[in-house]
């Protein structure tokens, strides 16, 4: 039942009415005690009893008020602060999370305070944990929205998930032409175990977060790591119904759920970076290869010619140029028709990518044309490249229905600094001029600028 609005007022009012009535009833409880009338019955006692029970009462709301009082005044203070926080932030990010001393209240009794304490309390760490997940994905989308190179895109957005839910390992797999690959992994050893792993297809179609909690008894099969795992998460990477990836995490320690329920807020911006990374590759790819072959186009293969070049000066390294082209193309075409003369100059660009070094890259200059860049290779390992290639070709045969076609090609040499140029065009011409004379000579031949 309450008088006022004041809690303590209404606890003072009960207490000292409380007192009234105890000094008054105390004097008829002596009686019923047989203590004589003569003793009990005069002013002087009764008004000394109603004073003891108002001292009392007022010694109670004392100490209601200091014991009581303070630690709900407590209480109010540190939620009023919380409150002012909350109010006065401007963005999510001006609301840091509070330390024991400033927002804490001390767990120090076992009675409704106490739980008071303990819910205040739980109810702090609720909100610095929405607090910190909601900084943590604001800057997590910060980072993808500046990334399209897909190795950064994966290494970065790994690292940042792995730091929070603090993991020790992962990794993220993505499929390109119904194969599975891995840009970015850290903590993961043997990735080609992964990759083979029977269950890793149902895991990359889910639509739902995988999880394998593992004992002391259990291991891995699959999965090599630095680290004892416990704890495996397997997050799928969809975007409008498309599978476009897996994000792996593993654990030496259980993750807490809630954590890995706020993944679910990072792979949604993880999935849209991801999308336009791969958007941005293709686009990349197609701006660079030449659609039918592969091979890089004329502009952006001169392109790498130049820096090739310009690294060879400042290097004081050979750089050697391979031009070549299919021989009587023309009556291929003619014969067999452009869609037999296209797959034999897909097998071409095929047999040039094979023949060639770790580090040579190939060009389609134009229709039956290429050049072949190879850094640091000097006359004798262009002769020996070039005639590897000739001879690779010329044994190779394109089979069409009952039909066998064979070609050869004519190859022009050179090589900076053993013949004197003076820029990159310097050497498309002297190899040019070297595969017309190829030509002059019979074809199905290596020569050499000179």
């Amino acid at each position: 039942m309450r008088i006022t609005k004041n809690i303590f007022t209404d606890l003072a009012i009960f207490m000292i009415g409380f007192g009234l009535v105890v000094g008054i009833v105390f004097p008829f409880f002596m009686l019923v005690m047989k203590i004589p009338s003569s003793y009990i019955l005069t002013t002087q006692f009764v008004l000394s009893c109603i004073i003891a029970g108002v001292i009392v009462s007022a010694i109670n709301i004392i100490l209601a008020k200091s014991i009581v009082g303070k630690k709900v005044h407590t209480l109010s203070q540190k939620m009023a602060y919380i409150g002012q926080k909350i109010v006065s932030a401007k963005s999510i990010g001006d609301l840091k999370e509070c330390n024991s001393e400033e927002c804490r209240i001390e767990d120090d009794s076992v009675d409704e305070l106490g739980k008071s304490a303990r819910s205040f309390n739980t109810l702090l760490e609720a909100l610095n944990d929405a607090i910190s997940s909601e900084s943590a994905v604001r800057d997590f989308n910060t980072l993808m929205a500046s990334q399209l190179e897909l190795e950064m895109l994966a290494k970065n957005g790994v690292n940042a998930i792995l730091g929070y839910l603090k993991a020790e390992g992962g990794c993220i797999i993505i499929e390109r032409g119904g194969e599975f690959t891995i840009p970015y992994s850290i903590g993961l050893t043997q990735e080609q175990s992964i990759l083979e792993n029977e269950n890793l297809f149902k895991y990359f179609e889910s639509k739902t977060i995988q999880r394998v909690t593992l004992d002391e008894t259990l291991k891995l099969d699959t999965l090599i790591a630095t680290f004892k795992p416990q704890d495996v998460i397997m997050v799928p990477l969809t975007y409008k119904e498309v599978p476009l990836g897996l994000l792996l995490i593993a654990s030496s320690k259980v993750i807490a759920d809630r954590l890995v329920e706020s993944v679910e807020l990072f792979s949604q911006s993880f999935v849209i970076a991801l999308n336009n990374a791969i958007t941005y590759s293709q686009l990349q790819k197609l701006a660079a290869n030449d659609p039918l072959t592969g091979l890089y186009n004329r502009r952006f293969g001169l392109n790498r010619l130049s820096e090739e070049y310009s690294r060879a000066i400042r290097s004081q390294l050979p750089l050697g140029v391979l031009m070549f082209d299919i021989d009587h193309f023309k009556k291929v075409n003619d014969t067999y028709g452009h869609t037999v003369g296209d797959r034999v100059l897909v097998n071409i660009a095929k047999i040039a990518t094979m023949a060639g070094r770790k580090g040579d890259f190939v060009i389609r200059y134009g229709g039956e044309e290429f050049i072949m860049i190879l850094p640091g290779a000097g006359k004798e390992d262009l002769m020996f490249i070039g005639e590897r290639l000739r001879h690779m070709v010329e044994e190779s045969v394109v089979q069409v229905g009952t039909n066998q076609i064979k070609v050869t090609i004519s190859i022009g040499l050179v090589s900076y600094p053993e013949y004197g140029v003076e820029s990159e065009y310097d050497l498309t011409e002297a190899a040019d001029q070297a595969l017309y004379n190829a030509k002059e000579r019979g074809r199905n031949m290596v020569v050499y600028a000179t």
